[in-house]
């Protein structure tokens, strides 16, 4: 980080001249050449990602806390369907909060829905871990959903309306990084205190320490410079912006010029959407009460459905996000030691965490290609794996003796290679989903013009959660049904729609700004003409460095 600090941000190669003023016309310097983030979009991208720490530790903590907690809820053993009600109401109520809080993230700004949900993220924390019964579990689980629904889709938001379009793949992926950091250490803390009487308890209450930190940490920090100028605080706006694209050794010309020309390309797209809308006005001037608000939020829906390319934004969005969780992946961060339970590890807890560090690491990876190889590109790659791993472990269940009681509930001693070969098929499976699918659905508000951002990024979140539902409340009754292998068969067949539907219609956005998006939807899906950019822009940077 240091490093990137002390060269310029923006590449410069021309000698200065006279300073322009803001309403001048100016050369306006691409984005492109900017040629590292700054210490300032660093600091702000990982204290919003510690929310994605949070959503992570959540998410895979339950794991091992429905293996740990015995009888100490209701003072009976948790049956199939508890565990099912425990693990999908987190889901369901976060599907409840994505499209509340996309209203709220228009109205209270992108900063103070992350701060509301830091709130709920330690009373739902405390709750779960003081409670004594199924359904006070499921009370807290429920609280901590509505956190985990707020923050998911806001914080890739926050993120990406503040990072440089070189770089917003890279910095997204950071809060996805979190996420799966956040796994990672719910496996490490579980399996610490899986042995311990009430261990669990320890396990769910740890949740509320970085909610706490985080609340501490964004008092300080701005609201994103896009939301500031779409309520008409343009100044504030600059002074962001400028923090962003400045830093030790940027030729201050530059940064002015870039500055003014974010802000133009921010203006204009409000008014073309106000004038699409038949309501040409200045930013802000939305905010004048309750009814406005309501007329003005109203307006958005329409937008959203009736504009051809935000609709077309919106099914791409929901496509992926609803693949995101339809492939099963969650159903390892939920049930992956009661998988390796029935399969006969010894320590299935332990064992879980090879698929929690397995997803950490590949998503690394994602972090490092994301913006060279494209959102279109890694996806195409990575999806085929993901389909040798379901079918692999669907193959491998059938030559796994499983108990003839509930499958999910019951342990069995087990010998052989067949239980390794599932948990590498397993391994398999999750490094290409944290390579592709773990990461680009979250990049969804780069397709959303300013408008209609929030909303958009809001329902696409709730069909995660509305996916994530299904597939928490379904997998152990799936298992016992279909049976492991046809539950893996499905998700496998789910993959390979996956994969036709992104060849089909999702376009190439690694390296355009925000406000360029939008264009490659305006009348069509944008396929071939945005892999033609891409390729175009590539070429014009390869030589460009041959030629230095």
């Amino acid at each position: 980080m240091t490093d990137a600090a002390a060269e310029p941000l923006i590449s410069n190669d021309r000698g200065s001249s006279e300073e322009h003023d803001d309403h001048a016309i100016e050369p306006e310097v691409d984005e492109s050449a900017l040629v590292s983030p700054g210490v300032f979009i660093w600091t702000l991208t990982f204290c919003a990602g510690v929310s994605g720490l949070l959503f992570g530790y959540d998410t895979g903590v339950i794991s091992s806390t429905l293996i740990s907690v015995g009888s100490d809820l209701s003072s009976r053993p948790l049956s199939t369907l508890d565990k099912s009600l425990i693990t999908s109401c987190t889901s369901f109520f976060a599907l409840v909060a994505s499209p509340l809080t996309g209203v709220l993230a228009d109205s209270w700004g992108r900063k103070n829905v992350i701060l509301g949900a830091d709130v709920l993220f330690v009373v739902g924390a405390l709750w779960q871990a003081f409670t004594g019964s199924v359904w006070g579990m499921i009370g807290g689980r429920s609280v901590v959903g509505l956190a985990v629904g707020s923050a998911s889709f806001v914080v890739p938001l926050y993120i990406s309306e503040l990072s440089p379009s070189p770089f917003r793949g890279r910095l997204v992926t950071v809060s996805s990084l979190f996420i799966t950091g956040g796994q990672v250490v719910a496996y490490v803390v579980g399996w610490l205190f899986s042995t311990r009487a009430h261990g669990w308890r320890w396990m769910v209450g740890l949740g509320a320490l970085p909610a706490a930190i985080q609340f501490c940490l964004l008092q300080g920090l701005p609201e994103t410079p896009r939301w500031l100028v779409k309520v008409g605080r343009r100044e504030q706006a600059k002074r962001v912006l400028l923090r962003v694209y400045g830093g030790k050794g940027s030729d201050e010309r530059d940064v002015k010029n870039l500055v003014n020309g974010v802000l133009r390309r921010v203006q204009k797209e409000i008014y073309d959407e106000e004038e699409a809308a038949g309501e040409r006005a200045v930013p802000g001037a939305g905010k004048v009460g309750w009814r406005a608000k309501t007329a003005r939020i109203n307006d958005s829906f329409t937008q959203l459905i009736a504009v051809g390319g935000n609709r077309r934004a919106l099914v791409i969005a929901c496509m992926l996000q609803g693949f995101q969780q339809l492939c099963g992946f969650n159903s390892l961060m939920y049930f992956s030691a009661t998988i390796f339970s029935l399969v006969g590890f010894r320590s299935p807890t332990l064992t879980s965490l090879s698929i929690a560090v397995t997803n950490f690491l590949f998503t690394l990876v994602a972090f490092h290609s994301i913006d060279r190889i494209g959102r279109r590109r890694i996806l195409l790659w990575s999806v085929p794996i993901m389909i040798i791993g379901l079918a692999l472990c669907s193959l491998a269940f059938n030559f796994v003796a499983l108990p003839a009681q509930k499958a999910g509930v019951s342990q069995v001693t087990q010998g052989g290679i067949w239980p390794v070969v599932i948990l590498a098929a397993m391994v398999t499976y999750v490094a290409g989903y944290a390579v592709g699918m773990g990461n680009v659905p979250w990049q969804q508000s780069e397709l959303f013009p300013l408008s209609v951002r929030s909303l958009g990024s809001a329902l696409a979140t709730a069909t995660n959660w509305g996916s994530n539902t299904l597939i928490g409340i379904s997998f152990l009754p799936m298992m016992e049904t279909l049976t492991p292998v046809g539950t893996f068969a499905l998700y496998a067949l789910v993959c390979c729609g996956a994969w036709l539907s992104i060849w089909r219609i999702y376009p190439e956005t690694a390296g355009l700004s925000l406000e360029d998006v939008g264009g490659l939807l305006r009348d069509g899906w944008g396929v071939e003409k945005s892999v033609r950019e891409r390729r175009r822009r590539r070429a014009e940077r390869n030589g460009a460095e041959v030629v230095r």
